[in-house]
């Protein structure tokens, strides 16, 4: 039986990839220690192969795994909390996450040392392409387009040279996924994001879908609902469940060995497409009204990845649309925040 390692496992990507390993037979280690949620239930939690270990991974060499043997390393741990964290803690997105890639590293070096890991997946962001002007945007774009002004952009960008490090000077191969605004069940709220309305409307500042079904399923049919920005912005939604494919099937492929994949859906989505959409779905035939807020500083315009590499070197798409994810995430949020 094949093991790997999780980081963040009890995270929104990082349960999605503990459900996908286990149900394909792996033993699952999972390491957290619930700073972004609190204590939260997951599906994965009472598996047989699935252990956890509620840690911080900054001080992983104190942990007792000297008797594990992994074939993979996930690397999902991160200090992480949609676009209202990369102003509220914009210092705390480098320095901390440079801490958790730190110990992570130095020790899946000493595993690799020793015989105890075959490979490292980095869990990256496409937020590394922030500056970039070609769409859609192929993985080779990192190195031609200017870095990422936001410190949460620049520092996943620095989480894949960690990758590149380790195995110019260790040898450690390395696969990094570049996944692109993930959506699912499970996107709860962070305990330490401040709370945001406007007039009496909650805002939830996670990510854009969570924040579009709760604000469509608490105010009024008659009411406008407000959007960041002008709602032009383009996103490519991709399930939980599609990047964790993804995942295991680009850590098992001899062709994913030191390499970089984007893994989205190929569709491009505008805010206000989809905020109609979400609004339709709830209120039925009733006219999507917008009302158009302030936008963050770092509300990327246009984040649209070229999907073709994973296509063609590993043969996966993802499969999940939209239009199909959305129920099941509406109903998660009526049951979450029991409206």
């Amino acid at each position: 039986m094949k093991t790997a390692c999780v980081t963040g496992s009890q995270g929104f990507i990082g349960s999605y990839i503990c459900q996908e390993l286990l149900s394909c037979g792996y033993k699952v280690v999972g390491i957290d220690n619930f700073s972004k949620y609190g204590q939260v239930a997951r599906l994965h939690d009472n598996h047989p192969n699935f252990t956890l270990f509620t840690h911080d991974i900054i001080d992983i060499q104190s942990l007792s795994l000297q008797h594990y043997q992994f074939d993979y390393v996930i690397a999902c741990a991160a200090m992480i909390g949609g676009i209202q964290y990369f102003h509220k803690f914009a210092y705390d997105l480098l320095a901390t996450n440079e801490r958790i890639l730190a110990a992570t590293f130095d020790w899946a070096i000493e595993l690799f040392k020793h015989n105890h890991l075959n490979r490292i997946v980095m869990l990256s962001s496409s937020m590394v392409f922030e500056c970039t002007s070609v769409y859609p945007t192929p993985e080779e774009e990192r190195f031609h387009c200017p870095p990422p002004l936001s410190t949460y952009g620049f520092q996943k960008l620095a989480s894949e040279y960690f990758c590149k490090g380790a195995f110019e000077q260790y040898g450690l191969p390395f696969t990094i996924i570049r996944p692109f605004n993930c959506i699912g069940v499970g996107e709860g709220e962070a305990t330490n994001a401040n709370q945001v309305s406007h007039g009496n409307v909650r805002m939830l500042m996670s990510h854009v879908v969570p924040d579009l079904i709760y604000k469509s399923l608490t105010i009024k049919p008659s009411d406008k609902l407000p959007i960041l920005g002008s709602g032009k912005q383009i996103r490519h939604y991709t399930h939980g469940r599609d990047i964790a494919e993804a995942v295991k099937i680009a850590m098992e492929s001899p062709e994913a060995i030191n390499e970089d994949f984007n893994v989205s859906s190929d569709r491009p989505i505008s805010v206000e497409e989809l905020a109609t959409m979400i609004w339709k779905m709830i209120h039925g035939d009733v006219l999507c009204r917008l009302e158009h807020l302030e936008p963050f500083e770092y509300d990327v315009q246009i984040r649209s990845p070229d999907v073709s590499k994973m296509r063609e070197r590993l043969g996966f798409e993802c499969k999940r649309d939209v239009e199909q994810s959305l129920p099941e995430i509406i109903e998660w949020i009526r049951k979450y925040y029991n409206i």
